[in-house]
């Protein structure tokens, strides 16, 4: 029998001490295989609350049994006052399943979390590029080196700027795409995509992506000749000296080329990356997508979401992208 992970009691009881309680979370929850964002995020719920724990116990030495209704009440409360909507709801949706975790332990005897209020979910709604011209706008700008770039690459910022327009991928899905995530023969390919919740989707790659790609995979050959020929297991996008592309340079990238374009001003406040995201859904929702194939193509876990888009306004949606306009765009704009 595998002896329990170091600083996990073998049984948590209401006396265990909250983190190694926190702990035995954490370590049952492994089988899930969360994305990093995911962990990282919940760590954060855990230690904002934390102290306002302490504080509404008026000890620094919490245990299961300071998870009350009172108590958690009084830190929610706390941490409402300088935090937003969907922030708070984010953390009660952490601390419920911890103390949903503690009831299956039977270290609690019910979920004191039933009886803290939350804000009703609010779901955002889409913030697709705005302007018709704009998309063109922005693949024509990107496809040639700007002025004054200290190492311009165009060949790998349209190939970014293009997956996430007609793919429509998160920034964490692009930025862990391989080479061998490219797959199938030419008119057939298609992207390995791994999603929230190491959910895999097949996104379909045409023509004209492909030729952008296959450009980009030349001329970063080109850029770096002695490493030869590349794993199927290399970063499909990385920064000027070879090396996989971080969250941060893809944003600026990304913010770089609407400025380039005179495109910034029509970028919904928040959005940036994930505004080509949001294009690419009311393209195909407007070329006729319904809500499950909207799903399915940006890998959605509720068709809720995925309705939302449909739910728009097909006026305001046909403003936004007439058809699927995305390849006939890039097609004009990679001069193919």
């Amino acid at each position: 029998m595998t002896p329990p992970s170091r600083g996990v009691p073998a049984v948590i009881t209401a006396s265990t001490p909250l983190p190694a309680a926190l702990h035995g979370y954490e370590i049952a929850r492994l089988p899930r295989k969360e994305s990093p964002h995911t962990t990282a995020a919940r760590s954060r719920d855990v230690a904002a609350l934390l102290p306002r724990l302490a504080l509404a116990t008026g000890s620094t030495d919490l245990s299961v049994a300071d998870l009350a209704v009172r108590t958690l009440r009084s830190a929610f409360a706390d941490f409402a006052r300088d935090h937003a909507r969907s922030s708070i709801a984010r953390c009660w949706s952490t601390w419920n399943g911890f103390c949903s975790f503690l009831v299956a332990e039977e270290a609690l005897p019910g979920n004191p979390m039933d009886g803290v209020q939350r804000p009703r979910p609010v779901r955002p709604a889409p913030k697709p590029l705005r302007g018709e011209s704009t998309t063109e706008l922005l693949l024509t700008s990107v496809a040639v080196a700007r002025h004054g770039a200290r190492d311009p690459w165009p060949e790998r910022d349209l190939a970014v700027v293009a997956t996430l327009l007609v793919c429509g991928l998160r920034s964490a899905e692009l930025l862990g795409l391989t080479v061998g995530d490219l797959a199938g023969a030419r008119g057939e390919r298609r992207l390995r995509v791994c999603g929230k919740g190491n959910a895999e989707r097949s996104v379909p790659v045409g023509d004209v992506l492909d030729d952008v790609l296959a450009r980009y995979l030349t001329s970063r050959a080109a850029r770096f000749p002695r490493r030869g020929s590349l794993p199927w297991d290399a970063a499909m996008f990385v920064d000027v000296r070879g090396r996989r592309m971080s969250r941060d340079q893809l944003q600026y990238l990304v913010r770089t080329a609407y400025r380039a374009a005179g495109v910034h001003d029509r970028v919904a406040r928040g959005a940036s990356v994930h505004a080509l995201r949001h294009t690419f859904a009311t393209q195909v929702v407007a070329a006729g997508a319904s809500a499950v194939e909207v799903m399915r193509l940006l890998g959605h876990q509720s068709l809720t979401t995925s309705q939302q888009y449909v739910d728009a306004g097909a006026q305001e949606l046909r403003t936004a992208a007439a058809g699927s306009a995305g390849y006939a765009v890039l097609r004009r704009a990679a001069g193919a």
